[in-house]
């Protein structure tokens, strides 16, 4: 059974070291567009931000920016906290996570990374598995406080919408949805 009233992802959050700085990145370099922001909250005197949020209670969310970067809602959020850690995780750490963007020409998007002076983690490669030998290819890439990030892009579709209908979010074909 589904969680009742599902109907899918509306936001993701990242916390993030600089908020003028993420702003600048997701929006400039990758072309998200900026919403409005909100903040600051703390409680000084009690446990709301350990109760309601699982995080230390002295805990200042400094600010949240809303953003959305073409089907997704981003909320970053800039935090002061003590014991907080400052270096975020890699793929292989628990808690580890990528978001991948897709794009029509991957060369162009490097390219436009690299003009950034974006870190590109080595050169694309070829996608594996089914798509193998479609043209699909991804690169990773890291934001400038080290967040990493993808690129994909698999302009003669995946293997599986010859199989299974399309039944998994396309962003170059959002009518098989």
């Amino acid at each position: 059974m589904s969680l009742p009233g599902f109907r899918g992802v509306d936001h993701c959050g990242f916390t993030v070291p600089d908020m003028e700085q993420a702003v600048r990145f997701f929006v400039d370099v990758l072309g998200c567009e900026e919403f409005y922001s909100l903040g600051p909250f703390r409680d000084d005197d009690g446990d709301s931000m350990q109760r309601f949020f699982n995080l230390h209670p002295r805990t200042v969310v400094e600010e949240i920016r809303l953003l959305r970067c073409g089907n997704l809602n981003f909320e970053l959020f800039q935090c002061s906290a003590p014991e907080r850690l400052t270096q975020p995780p890699t793929m292989a750490d628990v808690g580890g996570q990528h978001l991948a963007f897709y794009v029509d020409d991957i060369d162009a998007a490097v390219a436009h990374l690299e003009r950034h002076d974006v870190r590109v983690l080595g050169e694309k490669l070829p996608a594996p598995g089914p798509e193998a030998g479609l043209g699909a290819y991804f690169v990773y890439f890291l934001s400038p406080w080290g967040m990493t990030l993808e690129l994909i892009s698999y302009p003669n579709g995946r293997a599986y919408e010859r199989e299974h209908s399309g039944r998994l979010w396309n962003p170059a074909r959002p009518d098989l949805a």
